[in-house]
């Protein structure tokens, strides 16, 4: 008799109907409901609050339900205080066939989904060790040899082991929340708390960082805070209570812009920045992600509003690092701290300089140094900057090469140099996905899937290859993420350079670049900290020591590490 009370007790407990209250922020509006499926879709009355939330009380049982409100707009473009329906601002799942909003209820309260992490306690690496994957999540799988499209958070899982091999230890993920249409980049997001359903699920997401993390491998996440679409349901609540009316810069503007100068007296708070700062809040504490990149910084055109995201997530990641890069074009120190509001800035200055370089133009000693060393242009730590050779915005390394006349086995040398630069440099290197084997699909914001089959070739996966030597090289050597670098020898007649990279601190590598197009033979330094104990860490290149100076072959345009 006790056993079947038992059992009848759970049974009981799981359809169990508890009060759920029901809540959004609208306060200047007069008139709310919420509609429900679980109540055939009738609006609920919901009741305003003197702190501008409408809030509704329904009892639900434990579940899955769907809803949506209704409201009286206060929006310019709508009549004065017409009902419209919209989806929850702060939904965190949205079914994609009719974007209602998604709330799951789990013993007695809301659950986003029933994922249990399991690797949280794993170290992760400091952010000056960080070396960079950046990925678009449906175009990162499926050009495999085979008529699968994949494109899902699983089949990025499917390949971690394949980028921990190759030493990156951060993976940063173009935008995640959801964005109008099946397929897109995620830079005009809709819902500010639920991610892009067509990649999978919540649980799925999940599980992509917390497999992340099982490896060493950080997760940042690229985020949009200029601007919303035009789909946002805070634009048909009250457009100019969190948006501008007309944006900054007509020739920059990609959507309603968020307006971080407002601030509502009666609430004491800026309404888009509260906003923003709960969503950053949400995605932390929901998906355990270990930085942000600031997408379009510079068009916030707000330092405060900046500090304030950085302030929100370094908060919520208390125990562990969380790494913070705005998009500021042209980057400049400012934005970057100790002075400016994140630690790093996309360094756009780095791309160019090298990849100018790489596609014949004259050499640019000067121009090549900057890029090495940004704190002769002011910015201040190993952090700083983020450079690369290519990004989603730019198209790849290998295509500008191509379309500049440098193909076959010299499309490679060069790809090697501009690896060996970016991976020596001072500062964040980043990978754009492929470009580590010689993709050279053109920038799309189509459906663009990068080419798997290109390992299959030998000169590709020497590229490979090269870039895993240096991965390992950089992220096992504090010297080589150390913010200290030394040049020690400029030979502007026969274009070569030579810098130290470390302190007696950290140790220190010794690094050689023939930016020439000439086979340098017998070349002597006289002031290079090489010694006899030391290693070519590359290929293992020869060298000799004679009365204290270093001889060795300089092949063209190609770079060389010694350490000890």
């Amino acid at each position: 008799m006790q056993f079947a009370i038992a059992i009848l007790f759970l049974v009981m407990d799981k359809t169990a109907v508890t009060s759920y209250t029901f809540r959004l922020f609208a306060p200047n509006n007069i008139d709310a409901a919420v509609i429900v499926d679980h109540l055939d879709w009738k609006p609920h009355p919901m009741t305003k609050g003197d702190d501008g939330w409408f809030i509704a009380e329904i009892g639900l049982a434990d579940g899955d339900y769907q809803y949506k409100f209704n409201i009286r707009s206060k929006s310019w473009f709508n009549e004065e205080d017409a009902w419209v329906t919209i989806t929850d601002p702060r939904a965190t799942d949205i079914d994609p066939a009719t974007q209602n909003s998604i709330l799951r209820i789990r013993n007695g309260v809301k659950a986003v989904d029933e994922y249990v992490w399991r690797h949280d306690d794993v170290p992760l690496p400091v952010d000056a060790a960080l070396v960079i994957y950046e990925m678009h999540v449906s175009d990162f799988s499926g050009g495999e040899a085979d008529p699968f499209t994949r494109g899902k958070y699983p089949d990025v899982i499917a390949k971690l082991d394949y980028l921990a091999g190759l030493g990156i230890n951060a993976i940063e993920l173009m935008p995640l929340k959801t964005s109008p249409g099946d397929f897109n980049w995620g830079y005009s997001p809709i819902h500010y708390f639920a991610p892009e359903p067509t990649y999978g699920t919540t649980a799925e997401l999940k599980k992509l960082v917390d497999e992340c993390h099982a490896r060493g491998i950080r997760v940042i996440v690229d985020c949009v805070y200029n601007h919303a679409s035009t789909e946002n349901p805070l634009t048909q609540i009250d457009h100019d209570y969190w948006f501008r009316r007309e944006g900054k810069d007509p020739e920059q503007n990609w959507g309603p812009e968020f307006n971080y100068e407002y601030f509502d007296d009666r609430f004491g708070k800026c309404p888009a920045l509260a906003f923003i700062d709960d969503s950053i809040r949400s995605w932390i504490r929901e998906y355990h992600i270990d930085g942000i990149r600031f997408d379009a910084a510079k068009q916030i055109d707000n330092f405060d509003a900046l500090r304030s995201f950085v302030a929100n997530a370094r908060e919520m990641s208390p125990s562990k690092p969380f790494f913070t890069v705005a998009e500021f074009i042209p980057p400049v120190p400012e934005v970057t701290e100790p002075e400016g509001p994140v630690e790093s800035c996309w360094n756009d200055s780095f791309m160019y300089a090298v990849v100018d370089y790489l596609k014949g133009s004259d050499t640019d000693i000067d121009k090549i140094k900057n890029a090495l060393d940004p704190t002769q242009l002011g910015f201040s730590g190993s952090v700083s900057v983020t450079n690369y050779l290519a990004n989603h915005d730019q198209n790849r390394l290998f295509l500008k090469l191509g379309e500049s006349g440098i193909l076959d086995d010299e499309l490679y040398l060069r790809a090697k140099l501009g690896a060996f630069i970016l991976l020596t440099a001072v500062g964040v290197p980043m990978i754009w996905m492929g470009e580590e084997f010689g993709e050279y699909v053109p920038m799309s914001e189509q459906p663009n899937k990068i080419h798997w089959t290109l390992l299959e070739a030998e000169s590709n996966q020497s590229l490979h290859d090269y870039y895993g030597t240096l991965i390992r090289l950089r992220t096992q050597n504090d010297a080589l993420y150390s913010s200290d670098l030394t040049f020690v020898h400029e030979d502007s007649e026969n274009n070569v350079l030579a810098y130290i990279r470390g302190s007696d601190e950290t140790g220190r590598a010794a690094c050689i670049i023939n930016l020439s197009d000439s086979d340098l033979n017998g070349y002597e330094f006289r002031d290079l900290p090489v010694t006899a104990g030391m290693t070519e860490m590359t290929v293992g290149h020869a060298f000799e020591i004679i009365d204290q100076k270093i001889k060795l072959d300089l092949p063209r345009r190609t770079g060389l590490l010694f350490a000890g």
